[in-house]
């Protein structure tokens, strides 16, 4: 039987974060040991979390207590570092706000044993009322643009049968130890949005594959930890966005994919700035450019690694805009006839 870790990264949420963990502790599969991240907490949490790991006297917790905040994808890099450290064979994240169904683990982890072309696997994130979906894996658009499949459908909507998907959500996702140790883990520049679609990327980009399956089943807190400082998924949406496809389109679809991307990224600013989130919008855009040597960079060392043809790519890009994307859709209207 593999051995499974699953980071759970907290920040100022030990409440939300021990009823993570007890939905972790009471999962049917027995190799699975908890990495507890946390990014600097200015709470109690870290007392609460070695009280609770006390009074559970469970030695399948490693509490890991960061020094600085950093972030979603720092944080995960830490439980990464741990976990390749003790030579998990693979490793999970489930988000602080989510609890996952009992026999959660052992359906992402059967289908990384049956499926050896697979380095990350994902299930039916729901909305905590059981009855919305948040997310059943990841695609990104001809567009420059990530979505979430399925989001804000009824639970009916989720794909009955096991398959293959573009990439899987950071909070809800098993990941094939040795893929991470060959392509990396999260980039620490994402801080947190879209470094999980950044990561899903890459492995494609390396040759690993992505599915998803209904039988693993977990119930999520939507915006939780964001909701806690105004404006910051607004400024790191704008930050992110631009690296995310600048970073990992092949060059031979990027002149038909950029021009779309930057029309589209336009057009979020704008109604980012008439809706009354411009400052965070232009302070995101503004650090994205800051930080476009080092994307650049970052982009001449994924592609020249590239392990599949430029065609497999564009087989698996959404073909459409992102069906949230409504006020895309209405300019397009205008000057195609298509909605």
């Amino acid at each position: 039987m593999n051995r499974l870790a699953v980071i759970v990264l907290n920040w100022n949420g030990a409440d939300d974060t021990i009823e993570c963990m007890d939905s972790l502790i009471e999962q049917t599969y027995k190799k699975l040991d908890i990495i507890l991240v946390d990014n600097k907490s200015s709470d109690n949490s870290v007392e609460r979390f070695k009280n609770y790991i006390s009074e559970k006297k469970s030695s399948h917790i490693i509490l890991i207590e960061n020094d600085v905040n950093s972030g979603f994808a720092g944080g995960i890099n830490v439980g990464f570092k741990v976990a390749q450290q003790e030579k998990y064979d693979y490793i999970g994240i489930l988000n602080p706000d989510a609890v996952a169904d009992k026999n959660c683990a052992a359906a992402l982890v059967k289908v990384l044993d049956s499926h050896k072309d697979t380095g990350l696997v994902t299930g039916v994130l729901l909305r905590r009322d059981g009855q919305t979906i948040d997310s059943t894996g990841d695609w990104f658009s001809k567009w420059g643009l990530a979505f979430p499949r399925y989001r804000d459908e009824p639970r009916e909507k989720a794909p009955t049968q096991e398959e293959y998907v573009f990439g899987a959500t950071g909070g809800f996702v098993v990941y094939r130890t040795e893929m991470i140790q060959k392509i990396g883990g999260m980039d620490d520049d994402f801080f947190m949005y879209y470094e999980d679609v950044d990561l899903s990327f890459r492995a494609q980009l390396a040759g690993y594959k992505a599915r998803y399956t209904p039988d693993a089943i977990a119930y999520h807190k939507q915006g939780a930890s964001t909701n806690k400082v105004p404006g910051l998924a607004v400024y790191n949406t704008f930050k992110n966005i631009p690296m995310l496809t600048l970073k990992n389109v092949p060059g031979s679809l990027l002149w038909t994919v950029l021009p779309r991307f930057l029309l589209a990224y336009k057009l979020m600013l704008f109604n980012a700035i008439v809706k009354g989130r411009g400052t965070p919008a232009l302070k995101g855009w503004w650090k994205s450019l800051l930080l476009l040597p080092s994307t650049l960079k970052k982009r001449g060392r994924i592609q020249k690694d590239i392990r599949v043809s430029p065609e497999y790519i564009r087989s698996i890009l959404w073909d459409d805009l992102p069906p949230e994307q409504t006020g895309l859709r209405k300019f397009r209207k205008i000057f195609t006839g298509k909605s």
